[in-house]
């Protein structure tokens, strides 16, 4: 499909041997981006994404997305300038805000804390140190890997609307909690896409959506039925209508992708580990 990009997220731990061939796997079925997530008790998403490097030669390698208030600006900048290089300039910068309180309480962060001012902080801090000629390491990318930018609500895509180069649309309010609450409808994902489109002012930016879940099957209603145990408030059209779940035989998945492009603009789609074989048939077809 011209225009489209399509990722798969790798989220599981497990060996080196693993982790090679995953990424091995996705190129040869023609992923476009390898991405790693960034939680704790999965693999540190730098040291991943050098190893998926060396081990292929074409797809792009991204994190989707780092929990920005791990890190210091300066130290980021460090090892997004090393991996960008060492990747022989194929990163792609994924950023968020975190939403897991359990993982700020471990790292001794406040929780809520000024999550967002802390991303943004950071994206104009590397832009800054990237910008400057004597900056060392140097990234390979001029002016430092595309950025993407992860969220949902108004103030994080406000800010991926003004420096993004992609803006991830993550499907999913956070709790004051911490954690989600439930999978957003689609009326819910065309109000957030046309916020942000309201906040580009015309800039042109990539739109991307996280599919939880890739079911192939003859029987596309039986297997919406099946999900309602995940949204019992929705109808199964409803379900059916999600971005973030993509149902029934490989045509009709490819007919719900087209149709994502066209009513949310979503030109990058990424699904999870989980699914990368189950997508495989489906982009296939999608090429």
């Amino acid at each position: 499909m011209l225009g489209m990009r399509f990722g798969v997220n790798m989220v599981e731990p497990g060996s080196r041997a693993e982790f090679v061939d995953k990424v091995r796997r996705a190129e040869d079925l023609g992923f476009d981006v390898v991405t790693v997530a960034d939680h704790l008790g999965m693999p540190a998403p730098f040291p991943a994404l050098v190893l998926a490097a060396e081990a292929t030669s074409r797809v792009r390698l991204g994190t989707f997305v780092l929990n920005a208030p791990f890190y210091h600006p300066a130290v980021l900048a460090r090892d997004v300038a090393t991996t960008d290089q060492y990747s022989g300039g194929r990163l792609e910068l994924g950023l968020g805000a975190g939403y897991v309180r359990e993982e700020f309480e471990a790292a001794g962060l406040p929780w809520p804390g000024r999550r967002v001012d802390h991303v943004e902080r950071t994206v104009v801090e590397l832009r800054k140190l990237f910008a400057d000629p004597e900056y060392q390491p140097r990234p390979a990318q001029d002016g430092g890997p595309p950025l993407m930018l992860g969220g949902w609500g108004d103030r994080m895509l406000t800010l991926a609307a003004e420096h993004a180069d992609t803006i991830a649309l993550t499907g999913a309010p956070t709790a004051k909690g911490g954690g989600l609450v439930g999978l957003a409808g689609a009326d819910a994902f065309a109000e957030r896409v046309s916020f942000v489109r309201s906040r580009l002012g015309g800039r042109m930016a990539e739109i991307n959506v996280l599919v939880q879940m890739v079911v192939v099957t003859d029987d596309r209603r039986a297997a919406l039925t099946d999900l309602q145990r995940f949204a019992p408030d929705m109808s199964v059209d409803a379900i059916g209508e999600l971005p973030t779940l993509l149902v029934g035989s490989v045509p009709e998945i490819v007919a719900q992708i087209e149709r994502m492009r066209e009513k949310f603009g979503i030109t990058y789609v990424s699904v999870l580990e989980r699914s990368l074989d189950a997508f495989a048939p489906v982009l296939e077809q999608l090429r």
